[in-house]
């Protein structure tokens, strides 16, 4: 394992968070993530679902949690059935868990083989009423993948008819939009992580180095100190790039003059660190750089001030919005008479900042939430407002994570350089 050992007592108190949500009766199920192909004989690296991991802290493939609180015989309340080592998956794969390592890893007592789970269901829903499945409900998921969760809910809704089935997802997203103490070590070691790739990068970045060199630089830190690499694809867009939201080719020369927008971010341990940082490739803001830069890093300050308990997603970007379009009548780019007259939909501002300011982030980079939370303690929040004047080739993002305090939110990013004097001082020292 390249990573510290999660407290194994935080997925027991995972799990019990869940049960006080559940109807009486019921029967919890859900499956690990498959291995997807590629071509020929290939597949993509495992990752684990995530609802799966939150409960369990397995990441292992082949993997059912399943978990019936009301069961008679308490032995049978919480059962994780993991993959048997064969001697052939030993010499081809490397040994998968063993029983007591399940035990050990998960506080889950009762561990059997996966091999024999198509019966213990069996034996185990006739005993319900109630069956909780999960299903993707984030609102911004594009499923068009069949998963092995979309596959039991058939399987079982074939076999058992008449009982009532439930949607999991809806409570492990109230149950994971806030962050148990635990979590949060391993989302400031990812942010810690990255601050790491970000320095080594201030000395590295010139006219003349390719995004893709850019991106090499960052995996070879990530990697080093215990990160799986990228919490999400990196986009790395010099010049005119950086105006194009998810940029991914990462295949063009940074060149003198150009500012160069870096989105990257590491993983640890399974959770998720997300920030994006625009520097200028030669190490010296223009004037017209410096100020879009400090238009940004301004309302990023300001969003902090806003993200406060009680507020409410879509009350907070319309807040974040009109301290934007301060912003871009200062930079001449929409006049002030033109910002009274526009609607409310402030699309002038929106040409120019087309993005949401903040999402929650914790085992997903975009992570899940009820859609109309109101902030509150403990959740983790980006902040990331940016400004993309694409007739003048120039993007400028900064982002940083937060905890949202009872008092102030606590930066996890805020050891990261952000300044525009220190960028250049670092990328001139």
């Amino acid at each position: 394992m390249r990573h510290d050992p999660v407290d194994p007592q935080l997925f027991v108190r995972n799990r019990e968070r869940l049960r006080s949500l559940l109807k009486p009766n019921s029967i919890v199920i859900i499956r690990s993530n498959d291995i997807m192909p590629t071509n020929a004989d290939g597949v993509m690296p495992h990752h684990q679902n995530a609802d799966l991991y939150y409960l369990s802290g397995v990441a292992q493939e082949e993997t059912v949690l399943v978990l019936m609180p009301d069961a008679v015989d308490e032995k049978e309340r919480e059962i994780l059935f993991v993959k048997e080592t064969s001697e052939h998956i030993a010499i081809w794969d490397g040994e998968k868990l063993s029983k007591e390592q399940a035990r050990e890893r998960t506080g889950i007592q009762r561990i059997e083989w996966v091999e024999g789970f198509d019966s213990w269901i069996h034996r185990l829903v006739p005993q319900v009423e109630h069956v909780y499945l999960t299903t993707n409900e984030h609102l911004r998921a594009a499923v068009v993948v069949e998963t092995a969760n979309d596959r039991l809910i058939k399987e079982c809704q074939a076999r058992y008819p008449l009982h009532r089935y439930e949607r999991l997802a809806p409570l492990m997203h109230r149950l994971r939009m806030t962050k148990d103490p635990e979590e949060i070590k391993f989302i400031q070691k990812a942010c810690d992580i990255t601050e790491a790739g970000f320095r080594r990068l201030l000395g590295f970045i010139k006219p003349g180095v390719g995004e893709w060199e850019i991106e090499a630089e960052l995996v070879h830190e990530f990697l080093r100190r215990g990160s799986r690499g990228f919490a999400y694809n990196p986009i790395i867009g010099s010049g005119k790039n950086a105006c194009v939201l998810h940029y991914l080719e990462n295949n063009c020369i940074c060149e003198d003059g150009q500012m160069v927008l870096m989105d990257v971010a590491a993983e640890y341990g399974g959770w998720m660190s997300d920030m994006t940082r625009t520097v200028p490739v030669n190490g010296r803001f223009t004037d017209r750089q410096r100020d879009v830069y400090n238009a940004v890093l301004r309302v990023f300050h300001g969003a902090n001030e806003i993200l406060r308990p009680g507020n409410t997603p879509m009350e907070y970007q319309k807040q974040v919005i009109e301290l934007m379009e301060a912003e871009l009548v200062n930079l001449g780019l929409i006049s002030a008479k033109d910002a009274r007259e526009q609607g409310k939909d402030k699309a002038m501002v929106k040409k120019y900042f087309m993005h949401g300011t903040s999402h929650h982030m914790g085992l997903d980079v975009h992570d899940v939430a009820p859609p109309h939370e109101p902030f509150a303690e403990g959740m983790v929040f980006t902040i990331e407002p940016g400004i993309y004047i694409r007739e003048e080739g120039l993007g400028v993002r900064l982002e940083n994570d937060v905890v949202i305090g009872k008092d102030s939110n606590f930066d996890l990013m805020g050891n990261i350089p952000i300044e525009a004097d220190e960028i250049e001082e670092l990328m001139n020292a």
